[in-house]
């Protein structure tokens, strides 16, 4: 039986967009090539966050499925391409999860059927490379035999306010009767969509978002180390710059940044920027603070050991939350990995608390998990917030009896070390 919607990629980004479509009362399959994955929401059960085990079996209930049988594709009116786009081994723009999905629309092409790429790219990725693999693959044209439209995800995983309905969405089209048909899909479950001048523009709209937020974390950040070596309260700086009620915009420090589309997506922009001869210089020097803070971390940890231990090798670590974001069970480029690294070259035994993440491995090893985290405090010589989960209550904190070193600016305490 066709169905009016499928949605290919079912992980952070697709799984939300499909739960809204069943609400929507819209007719909606979703496509995965991992096997795991379907059986998993076959069976009832969620893998992303925000989407619970709950919201998947009243999904089941509506008549979503999810295959990864590309014949679902046959006769589906709309096709919404959600797959990841990330990085290579040498920190390049890795595309080819969307053009394994665009070769598989290809196959499954009929005249009329809207196909919409969700997946975060560099401008030019709609028209220069998902574009010639659906009509080399089809034998039909974008704008004339179907429609081609680009609308950049924003998901915020683990946010309570804001989701798909509720959240402004850029749309765009190929031609402007693709950018109507992609706004008369979006208007069915979207409350606002926003229209951008064409594909282009709406792939850079997606990239300067989180282009902003990381640029302006490196310069919190640089501040951060600025007023360590000088002896300034960051915190308190931050906290008097956020009363100004205007003309500023409040970012904190931390050990990193971390997750799929804050340390990616600039790399995509910087990357196409380069190919055309242009040079980004404050991506460049933002790269440049982000990737030394992890080092920093492990840097005030170990003279922490020094000081309490009196050296670093033999002494015990824990990592508080080592999850790239607050409450949310998500280690997609999560600092923590390089801290705990940097931490175990020094000779130092880490371990980690974190009730959102069951197993974290470090360059293929496993670290020991606590789960008591009162007793893990008092077996450990530091540790360190990395994370701040609601489960690390002030208080606790701040009576460890063990140093505690805080990325974060939420312990008060005599053991109490701010980043």
């Amino acid at each position: 039986m066709a169905v009016e919607l499928v949605v290919m990629g079912l992980g952070h980004v697709g799984l939300p967009l499909s739960r809204a479509a069943v609400s929507a009362g819209l007719a909606t399959a979703g496509y995965d090539v991992s096997r795991p994955v379907v059986r998993g929401l076959t069976d009832g059960r969620s893998h992303v966050g925000g989407v619970d085990d709950a919201d998947v079996a009243a999904m089941l209930r509506a008549g979503f499925h999810a295959t990864d049988d590309p014949a679902v594709l046959d006769g589906a009116q709309t096709v919404v391409i959600c797959v990841p786009t990330g990085l290579t081994d040498k920190g390049l723009p890795d595309l080819s999860a969307v053009e394994d999905a665009a070769a598989v629309v290809a196959a499954h092409l009929h005249p009329g059927m809207l196909v919409v790429l969700e997946s975060t790219s560099y401008p030019g990725t709609t028209e220069d490379v998902v574009r010639p693999l659906l009509e080399r693959g089809s034998g039909l044209r974008a704008g004339e035999d179907f429609h081609l439209a680009y609308s950049p995800q924003r998901i915020d995983p683990g946010n309570p306010t804001w989701d798909v309905r509720n959240t402004p969405k850029i749309v765009s089209g190929r031609t402007a009767l693709c950018a109507k048909h992609a706004v008369a899909f979006y208007s069915r479950f979207v409350d606002q969509l926003v229209v951008a001048r064409g594909t282009r523009e709406a792939e850079m709209a997606k990239l300067l978002e989180n282009t902003y937020r990381y640029v302006n974390i490196a310069l919190v950040d640089e501040v951060a180390l600025f007023c360590h070596e000088t002896g300034i309260d960051i915190w308190d700086v931050l906290h008097c710059a956020a009363s100004k009620p205007f003309g500023f915009a409040p970012f904190s420090p931390g050990p990193g940044v971390g997750g799929h589309c804050i340390p990616v997506d600039p790399r995509y922009l910087a990357a196409r920027a380069e190919s055309q001869g242009f040079a980004f210089r404050t991506l460049a020097a933002a790269q440049d603070v982000l990737s030394r803070m992890p080092d920093h971390v492990v840097e005030r940890a170990l003279t922490i050991l020094t000081k309490t231990t009196g050296r670093p090798e033999g002494a015990r670590a824990l990592l508080l939350g080592v999850t790239y974001k607050p409450d949310v069970a998500d280690i997609r480029e999560t600092p923590a990995r390089q801290v705990a690294a940097g931490l175990l070259a020094a000779g130092v035994e880490v371990s980690y608390h974190d009730p959102y993440v069951p197993e974290f491995t470090v360059g293929g090893t496993p670290l020991p998990r606590t789960e008591d985290l009162r007793d893990a405090l008092d077996r450990t010589d530091v540790a360190i917030l990395l994370q701040d989960h609601a489960c690390y209550a002030r208080e606790t904190l701040g009576q460890a009896r063990c140093a505690l070193l805080d990325t974060r600016g939420k312990a008060v305490g005599s053991r109490v070390t701010l980043l």
